[in-house]
């Protein structure tokens, strides 16, 4: 008998792309896969692509500040929850699999009134408030970081690491040079931001950009708008708001990778063995979780770190040059992880909760 799944997860795409990710080897296992998100969220668009069945719920946002909408969301919450318990009565799936994200916990909280099993995945070091609310009544929680563990129930823990698309790992590092116009005997610099891209980092690099490009070819993903025209005729230097098919490639051809230090983004430098030198989102900017993933990053010998607050175009670059000659030193360390399986973890223990609701 067929199994069924239904992934949630949304807002951003860290909560996303993970699913994406499960999707080629769930339908190999034989999984029926449905979606369950917000109406018009991100993850409807994503998921168009991938021939998934799509079901929209409504939503609200939890605030630790104050906003006017705290006083609407929860209602929106509610009805959320309602919605999601009529669409898990009409799929009747064995289990349900989060990803994270606000849309998630209606979602949770619904399956887990129906006795459907809930497997859920934190990404970062410490748990957003969205999981916390959902962790109660999961049966089994995923994580990314040893030290999560110690923060989550022990008989529900499995550290698995973040699914990452199997078609990063298929880069042609010869069509990224041709698409660059990048030669093959000088040593690659990428630098990526984020999704929305990292003034901070923008700015450094391109101040660095002198001294940088004696010794690499830079390839800079910057975001959207951020373009410098000014820069589009420099020798060895690439700019691209963003890129999609071209990113695997890219990836196969950077030697080393200047990042913030997001899970699904540190957990794919993991998984391509990129040695990488990461600047984590300030706290100020967030609730500091990037800041965690990259410390921990860098104490298993992963990564090398500079905080925004000390960001220079000297120190980038000195820090460029020292990640590049230590390289090896990295790709030794992410070569012995235990977290780079994390499809076939994951999946093993979809089948699992399957067969036994535990």
């Amino acid at each position: 008998m067929q199994k069924k799944i239904v992934l949630t997860g949304g807002g951003t795409a860290g909560h996303i792309t993970p699913n994406i990710a499960l999707l080629p080897r769930l339908r190999q296992r034989g999984f029926e896969v449905s979606y369950i998100g917000s109406y018009d969220g991100m993850e409807k668009q994503l998921m168009a692509d991938f021939e998934v069945p799509y079901y929209g719920i409504s939503t609200g946002k939890f605030r630790r500040y104050f906003d006017l909408k705290n006083f609407t969301d929860p209602f929106r919450v509610l009805k959320g929850y309602s919605e999601a318990r009529k669409i898990l009565k009409q799929l009747q799936p064995d289990v349900v699999f989060s990803k994270g994200g606000f849309v998630a916990v209606p979602v949770v909280r619904a399956a887990a009134s129906l006795k459907i099993p809930c497997v859920i995945h934190e990404s970062d070091m410490s748990p957003g408030l969205a999981n916390k609310l959902c962790i109660p009544v999961a049966k089994r929680i995923c994580c990314n970081f040893p030290e999560t563990l110690k923060t989550l129930p022990a008989s529900k823990a499995l550290l698995t690491g973040s699914p990452i698309r199997e078609e990063l790992l298929t880069g042609d590092p010869d069509a990224a040079r041709k698409f660059c116009g990048f030669d093959a005997g000088k040593p690659v610099l990428m630098v990526i931001g984020g999704s929305l891209g990292s003034a901070a980092i923008n700015h450094a690099v391109r101040e660095a950009l002198p001294q940088l490009l004696s010794d690499f070819q830079v390839v800079h993903i910057c975001g959207k708008d951020k373009i410098d025209n000014l820069l589009l005729n420099t020798d060895g230097y690439r700019q691209f708001e963003y890129l999609k098919g071209e990113l695997k490639d890219v990836f196969a051809m950077a030697d080393v990778v200047v990042s913030r230090a997001g899970a699904n983004a540190i957990c794919e430098l993991l998984a391509l063995k990129k040695p990488n030198l990461l600047i984590p989102l300030p706290a100020g900017s967030s609730r500091g979780d990037q800041i965690l993933n990259a410390r921990s990053f860098e104490a298993q010998g992963f990564s090398m770190v500079i905080d925004e607050d000390y960001l220079s175009p000297a120190l980038l670059t000195e820090k460029v040059q020292e990640l590049y000659c230590s390289r090896q030193t990295y790709i030794d360390a992410m070569r012995s992880s235990q977290q780079t399986n994390a499809i076939d973890t994951i999946v093993k223990l979809l089948n699992e909760v399957c067969e036994t609701g535990q």
